[in-house]
């Protein structure tokens, strides 16, 4: 589902990844995790297209988005970002707008749905999440692991083949936390491929096929977790 290969980035002249490379199989759960500053956050921005790196190759669902640090062209950037849904770890919610009204905006502007289909689509999704009691509610009124809900039922609106999480437990308390865990456990099982950045390696192994580390912009090859092979 992701092959990220050789992934240079810099900013002027820090380099922050050095040669990075990840694969995630279809349906698999790959956690990174590491120190501050190690570049995790940089490289998931990256397999998204918010940052442009400078040399390597990013393949999503058998499609180029990087190829030898050339990129696919706009239509094509733009077709293969619809297939990576991102969870940001400040939940990014607009807070005008109620949780039913978060998670039609994209599919609306974005596929071109109808307000009828995006809205039959999003209780469908609000039900699965066990959210449907707060479709009329604002980002205001919800938890903490409500909120993470609603932000997992924004980015799984878009039909994505991979949804990637940055720090998505770091705001929350550990009885929160298991109910982030419980929601990415359900889309496991609904075969979906996930990629996900975090410091808590506690919820990490609840979640995880398997876990790698990054250090100094490099992922190292060695498995320090995985499941079937604790």
């Amino acid at each position: 589902m992701l092959k990220v290969e050789g992934l240079y980035k810099s900013y002027g002249k820090t380099q922050v990844l050095k040669g990075a490379n990840l694969h995630v199989k279809p349906g698999e759960i790959v956690v990174v995790v590491g120190a501050s500053g190690g570049g995790k956050t940089t490289f998931l921005r990256s397999v998204n297209y918010l940052e442009k790196c400078q040399k390597g190759s990013i393949q999503i669902a058998g499609e180029y988005l990087l190829k030898d640090g050339v990129y696919a062209s706009k239509d094509k950037i733009k077709e293969l970002r619809r297939n990576v849904g991102l969870v940001f770890q400040g939940f990014n919610l607009f807070p005008h707008k109620n949780v039913l009204e978060n998670l039609i905006e994209a599919p609306i502007r974005v596929l071109k749905q109808s307000p009828e289909e995006a809205k039959g689509a999003a209780m469908e999704i609000l039900s699965f999440l066990d959210l449907e009691d707060k479709a009329a509610s604002y980002p205001c009124e919800l938890s903490g692991g409500q909120k993470q809900r609603v932000a997992i039922g924004r980015a799984l609106a878009l039909k994505p083949k991979l949804m990637c999480f940055d720090e998505p437990t770091s705001a929350l308390d550990p009885t929160l936390t298991g109910e982030v865990a419980k929601v990415i456990k359900s889309l496991s099982g609904e075969g979906m491929s996930m990629l996900i950045i975090t410091h808590d390696m506690e919820f990490a192994k609840q979640v995880a096929d398997r876990i790698v580390s990054m250090e100094n912009g490099i992922i190292l090859e060695e498995h320090i977790y995985a499941k079937n092979n604790e």
